[in-house]
């Protein structure tokens, strides 16, 4: 089975962060308005496109619940309603995934039942999303793992105790290529609640792929997790914020992405290797290094004092740590103003 890494290398041809762009709910009931986003994320230099699979008779129930928390985008919404306005029409998929793959990217989906697996299935997707919310569903996970696809789960709203039995479910039933997202499940999050350095952990727990679920505006978070070891960000996605929408107001919008997808490559080649010295790239640079030069004529048998040698550019002359040992010495020649002090002009 191809590996995510894989996918995204062919893809892309570069060993850089896989970009995902959450479509979610932004396409505001419209299949043109979805067909645009996939042709805005791709323009933008995304990798992936991916949706939500459910309806909202599947996720919850009418009448079940009403969001009264101050700090959310949806106080006052009853979820049922809220579903059903942000669902993806499943007769949509397959024209947004064919969409996709004419435009060069991977598209892909979380499901949030087993009737949603199934249905992915039969438009063979090339991987799976586990939202956080449903990471602690172990019918759902087993049955995702099953298929033998590369699995991407959120982390959001878990306990590493959690992540851990739900990791352990994933690899019994199947699970051969797991990726792990540090996520902050508050819309939008907060950078002082997004908590990166906890990337570098996951990784090291669990020996996997590692990446970041961000919900905070704009990139900065995203560009800081791939200095600490982040190969994949999701980011919700929308063509403007102004059009609204349920996820609309923590969404990038096009121009945001492209600094998102180019921002992060550059972080991930910037990360390089452990090496310090000169590299290749410098040796042209070490001629405007400093050295020792004659500031005033010096005549043959004068002895080197501060006030006629001194540091200056270029590198042509002998290294600066030397000046204080010359200043015993004298000059075996007559020493022009401007001349680099060499060894064979010591006497």
């Amino acid at each position: 089975m191809t590996s995510l890494v894989t996918l995204h290398k062919l893809l892309s041809n570069k060993n850089t962060p896989f970009i995902i762009a959450e479509m979610s709910g932004n396409h505001n009931q419209s299949l043109e308005r979805a067909l645009a986003i996939v042709d805005a994320a791709a323009d933008a230099g995304a990798h992936a496109i991916k949706l939500q699979t459910y309806t909202a008779d599947t996720i919850t129930v009418e009448g079940a619940h009403t969001i009264t928390d101050e700090g959310s985008l949806w106080k006052g919404r009853e979820l049922y309603d809220l579903y059903k306005e942000a669902y993806t029409p499943w007769e949509w998929h397959k024209p947004i995934f064919e969409h996709a793959a004419k435009r060069g990217i991977i598209a892909f989906s979380s499901p949030f039942d087993l009737t949603a697996v199934d249905f992915l299935e039969e438009l063979n997707v090339p991987l799976y999303k586990i939202a956080s919310f449903e990471n602690t569903d172990h019918i759902l996970l087993k049955k995702v793992a099953a298929t033998g696809k590369p699995v991407i789960m959120s982390t959001g709203v878990t306990s590493l105790g959690d992540i851990e039995e739900s990791v352990a479910v994933l690899k019994a039933a199947g699970c051969k290529n797991l990726t792990l997202l540090k996520c902050t499940s508050t819309y939008p999050a907060s950078p002082e609640n997004t908590n990166i350095n906890a990337i570098p952990h996951l990784a090291a727990l669990f020996k996997c792929e590692v990446g970041l679920s961000d919900h905070t505006m704009g990139i900065g978070a995203a560009v800081a997790a791939v200095a600490l070891g982040a190969t994949v960000i999701e980011k919700h996605f929308t063509l403007r914020r102004a059009d609204g929408g349920v996820d609309s107001a923590f969404s990038l919008e096009p121009h945001e992405l492209q600094s998102l997808v180019i921002e992060t490559e550059r972080a991930s080649l910037a990360l390089g290797v452990p090496f310090i010295g000169v590299q290749e790239a410098e040796k042209g640079s070490l001629f405007f290094k400093r050295s020792l030069f004659a500031i005033k004529d010096i005549n043959q048998g004068e002895p080197f004092t501060e006030l006629n040698i001194a540091s200056k550019r270029p590198y042509k002359g002998i290294p600066t740590k030397h000046f204080d040992s010359l200043l015993a010495k004298t000059a075996r020649i007559a020493i022009k103003k401007g001349t680099p002090i060499t060894w064979d002009l010591i006497h």
